[in-house]
């Protein structure tokens, strides 16, 4: 049965050639309870979450995503954005700054953890700023485009590292500013001949699908190889108007895969899960990352545990192609990088000989072979430099 997404309906209110337009979603976003009052009945949590919770964390969404929030106060849309009194509640794990971002932060704007790739925060602007961002440190100051002599500073950096091979641009959402900006950016990224891959890692097909245009796209390929990094978290995310900006990327040859943050109450079901991965799939869109929720500010009431999580993964890992299985992922607290989490199959090991239990209950024995001695590959020194080179960047 092919998939078909729905249509969300324009306000009587409002002209399409208005809606449509992804400038006039910006300027008309919504900031305020008396905004969302309009919209939707808010609960005394939400009012307080609204009144009190700005100082923990802005607030911002699009009217476009306003659009899509149930009206129970428990809808998986309405708990990703609007703000609660819960947040106000430090819970058991409570950290500014989850990943060490700051610690990783050579220069202003660039974030290096990993030898070969590092993050330029271009902007700290998002469209609609989700409750559970792990970067409460930085964005939403609303501070738009990074000031030139900032600008400089880290492309300069980019340029002395020559161990980098990758960088992903981030914010903030970086798709919030003008093609004219991301030309530039991605033009002096290009500039530079040690960077091979650039990844740009946006919400914005989510929240606000018009901002794909044919121009945009154009940009990409211009600069390709370009990936980019979108993030849906359910499947009604994924509207009619999502589905035709994921295929006018990847129509055009830009790659798209997903990260999706497992979230309490919002798509902590391997039902859930399923349904976004063949969705996305289906539209060409490879299920990346499924992370753990990092415990940034005010996030102990949407984070999962661990247990629930791996449990997701595990129900699905029998019933969902691997095209369409994401990786399960915790960011270690404090900067520590990724850690996989993965079901463990194996129930016994003794010297060579392995026992694993699949899936469905299948046993059977694995017996690592009895190598006389390591046979170096022979033609390992045509690479050696390079990777010697990656690995031992400074960062």
């Amino acid at each position: 049965m092919k998939l078909h997404f729905l249509k969300t309906q324009i306000p009587e209110n409002i002209k399409a050639e208005d809606w449509t337009q992804w400038g006039w979603q910006m300027r008309h976003s919504l900031t305020s309870s008396t905004d969302f009052s309009n919209y939707i009945q808010l609960s005394p949590s939400e009012i307080m979450g609204l009144t009190q919770g700005k100082s923990i964390f802005n607030v911002r969404v699009t009217p476009y995503y306003m659009n899509l929030i149930e009206n129970s106060v428990n809808g998986p849309i309405r708990r990703m954005v609007i703000p609660q009194a819960e947040e106000l509640n430090p819970g058991k794990q409570s950290m500014l700054d989850p990943l060490g971002e700051r610690k990783n932060n050579p220069v202003a704007r660039v974030i290096h953890r990993y030898s070969d790739r590092a993050l330029f925060l271009v902007t700290d602007f998002c469209s609609v700023y989700c409750r559970y961002c792990t970067r409460k440190h930085f964005t939403g100051q609303e501070q738009s485009l990074a000031k030139s002599t900032e600008y400089q500073i880290a492309l300069e950096y980019f340029r002395t590292h020559t161990g980098l091979r990758e960088v992903i641009i981030s914010g903030g959402d970086p798709l919030t500013l003008a093609d004219a900006q991301l030309d530039r950016i991605l033009t002096d990224l290009r500039s530079i001949e040690h960077i091979e891959i650039i990844r740009i890692g946006t919400r914005m097909p989510v929240v606000c699908p018009m901002r794909i245009t044919p121009e945009l796209t154009f940009i990409f390929r211009k600069h390709k190889p370009v990936y980019l990094m979108t993030h849906f978290n359910h499947p009604k995310e994924i509207t009619a108007e999502a589905a035709a900006a994921l295929e006018l990327l990847v129509d055009s040859g830009v790659p798209v895969m997903n990260q999706l943050v497992l979230l309490n109450g919002v798509n902590n079901h391997p039902a859930i899960i399923q349904a976004l991965s063949r969705r996305l799939l289906f539209l060409r869109v490879k299920p990346y990352y499924m992370f753990q929720c990092d415990p940034s500010l005010g996030t102990d009431h949407l984070r999962t545990s661990v247990e629930d999580s791996l449990s997701i993964q595990r129900e699905l890992w029998g019933h969902l192609s691997g095209l369409a299985m994401p990786t399960l992922s915790l960011d270690i607290p404090n900067g520590g990088g990724k850690a996989t989490l993965v079901p463990d199959f194996q129930i016994e090991h003794q010297g060579s000989r392995r026992v694993f239990a699949g899936w469905d209950g299948v046993t059977c024995e694995y017996i690592s072979p009895a190598v006389a001695s390591i046979l170096k590959p022979l033609d390992v020194d045509d690479y050696r430099d390079e990777w010697e080179r990656t690995k031992n960047a400074k960062y």
